[in-house]
């Protein structure tokens, strides 16, 4: 169903709400709470995921899990999500679809946005800049101990949403940061995102049903940097899979 015109601005307020409101609570926390350690991940693995159900709220979106492979996190072992990406709303389904805490690895400009991108520093999000080798360094040792403390991270190998609904080329440098760390990837395809919101667009569709696929976990310690290519092409299989794609 399309939501008609100031039922639009509704939604986009309501967005644009709830994501200062989750960021000036982590900041909330972090400073003026003083809380650190575990009790301050906890504490924001509860705002990202009271976010998650809002937002899809907001477009009334049905969707379901569906786990074969039964995939759960291990404690003491480091792991990246990787899905493809057709809609703003597959970051919401994602963090629904694990029980743990889940942050992206996102892009270092984010990080410059006032409010926002402090929110996303304090609570544990991470950046790697591959421009500046001394820096990719320390960001790539930042996700690391981040994946060994228990944080998932989220990468979209894509980059960016795909125009036209089919996965697009994939981007190296999540793999290169998976293969360095030792991380396990799951691979994950998500089925209907872009019926709730196409890419570059603000054409909603309210009660639609989307499907979230978890396939079998790919270790990338098992893969050299000169292999990566070969890495890239398994995990991108198995994506096109889930998602219901043939390569």
């Amino acid at each position: 169903m399309k939501p008609r015109f100031f039922k639009k601005l509704w939604i986009m307020a309501v967005s644009v709400y709830l994501t200062l409101r989750i960021s000036l609570g982590a900041l909330y926390g972090f400073y003026l709470r003083g809380l650190r350690g575990g009790e301050f991940r906890s504490y924001c693995d509860n705002l990202f995921k009271w976010w998650a159900s809002k937002v899809l709220n907001a477009v009334r979106v049905r969707y379901t899990i569906n786990n074969p492979y039964g995939v759960r996190i291990e404690p003491n072992k480091r792991y990246m999500v990787m899905s493809n990406h057709r809609s703003h709303y597959d970051i919401p389904l994602i963090v629904l679809s694990f029980p743990d805490s889940i942050r992206m690895l996102t892009k270092k400009e984010l990080f410059k946005v006032p409010i926002w991108g402090p929110g996303l520093r304090v609570a544990e999000f991470v950046s790697v800049d591959r421009s500046n080798i001394g820096q990719a360094k320390k960001d790539l040792a930042r996700a690391r101990a981040a994946m060994e403390s228990g944080i998932v991270l989220w990468v979209a190998p894509e980059g960016t949403r795909s125009r036209n609904g089919r996965l697009g080329r994939f981007k190296k440098g999540g793999f290169i940061t998976a293969i360095e760390a030792g991380a396990t990837i799951i691979p994950v395809g998500i089925v209907g995102s872009e019926k709730v919101l196409p890419p570059k667009t603000w054409d909603f569709s309210l009660d639609q049903s989307v499907s979230i696929h978890i396939g079998a976990p790919i270790d990338a310690s098992k893969y050299t940097l000169e292999q990566k290519d070969q890495l890239i092409e398994d995990v991108r299989s198995s994506i096109a899979l889930l998602c219901g794609e043939s390569i």
